[in-house]
């Protein structure tokens, strides 16, 4: 318990993230911090394959897969979402990915219920939170107040339920159930942002020309930090790499980001050159085509690429510029 931010909370804003102390020893009084659970599903960077040069022929090596077990501990219910999400991408699609299958089938997930919105959080807006509904084996409400201390526990899986067979505790009763109740509605009241999501799709689509494009590209750095931060975002690129005696060369697969120039690149030329096309792709994509292509948004609500871009640039207010009909 002592590696938890206890008495932690923090602060965030567009292109603000500071930590401050809390009044209280709440074990999970915070919001988002700049990693989400993605880095150990879908790691930054995987070796795939090795390539072996003996006996002058050449051995190919797949690379094991992931054989630890992992337990994730705090997951908000916007976090759930994303790993609905990428379950979609890498299981649901068509293609199975082997290496996030065998990382994901061997996680267990204990979810929080938020009792703290951000300052950029806007879940309620995408229907993903703040209350965990699904996607986790156990699901914990913390509850301060009164001069007490404790933990609401809910299992909903049998993995779950070992565990919180093995926790020391007394059966909840229907005031502590009503106390979680209260937790996750005054979080609910108090989203730092909000999107109107309703209708987004077909906005995006039909202002693929609106004026705010530009008044946006002028400010975007193309820096990538919004989909590294992003719990969803999946582009990947692949790399080869040899040794100094060229014996050996591996295949990895590492991050990328549809903001990189080369990311688009059709023989050596980029698709979208511009910021303007690449920023306009990325939030059409988080928050249109992403529904056509796996039936469910891009985007939820975590607030990560407002609070981590360096000059703050705001998915909800771009989405309100164009609904308003204005330009720069």
């Amino acid at each position: 318990m002592e590696d938890l931010p206890i008495g932690w909370t923090d602060e965030q804003e567009a292109g603000t993230y500071r930590l401050r102390r809390r009044d209280d020893g709440a074990l999970f009084g915070y919001a988002m911090g700049p990693h989400s659970w993605k880095k150990y599903l879908f790691p930054p960077r995987q070796t795939l394959l090795s390539v072996h040069r003996e006996n002058g022929s050449l051995r190919f090596v797949e690379s094991d897969l992931p054989s630890r077990r992992l337990a994730f501990l705090g997951v908000r219910a916007c976090e759930l979402a994303a790993i609905a999400v990428q379950d979609q991408v890498f299981l649901e699609s068509g293609f199975v990915d082997r290496s996030y299958l065998a990382t994901r089938s061997r996680t267990l997930i204990v979810a929080v219920n938020c009792s703290v919105a951000g300052g950029t959080c806007f879940c309620v807006s995408m229907g993903t939170g703040p209350a965990c509904e699904s996607g986790f084996d156990l699901v914990i409400t913390e509850l301060i107040g009164d001069g007490r201390h404790e933990f609401l526990l809910r299992s909903a899986t049998e993995a779950g339920e070992e565990v919180l067979a093995r926790i020391e505790g007394r059966p909840a009763v229907g005031e502590d159930q009503a106390r979680a109740t209260l937790v996750t509605e005054a979080t609910a009241s108090r989203m730092g942002r909000e999107l109107a999501a309703a209708g987004v799709h077909d906005l995006l689509l039909a202002n693929l020309e609106h004026p705010r494009w530009d008044e946006v590209a002028s400010r975007c750095l193309a820096c990538t930090n919004c989909t590294l931060v992003c719990p969803t975002c999946f582009c990947s690129t692949t790399e080869d790499g040899s040794d100094l005696s060229g014996d050996r060369a591996t295949r990895s697969r590492r991050w990328d980001s549809c903001f990189t120039l080369e990311f688009s690149a059709l023989h050596q030329t980029p698709v979208r050159s511009s910021v303007r096309a690449r920023y306009r792709q990325w939030l059409t994509h988080k928050l249109a085509t992403w529904h056509d292509q796996f039936g469910t948004s891009g985007c939820v609500g975590c607030g990560r690429c407002i609070t981590w871009c360096p000059v703050g640039i705001d998915l909800t207010e771009e989405v309100a510029a164009i609904a308003s009909g204005g330009g720069a």
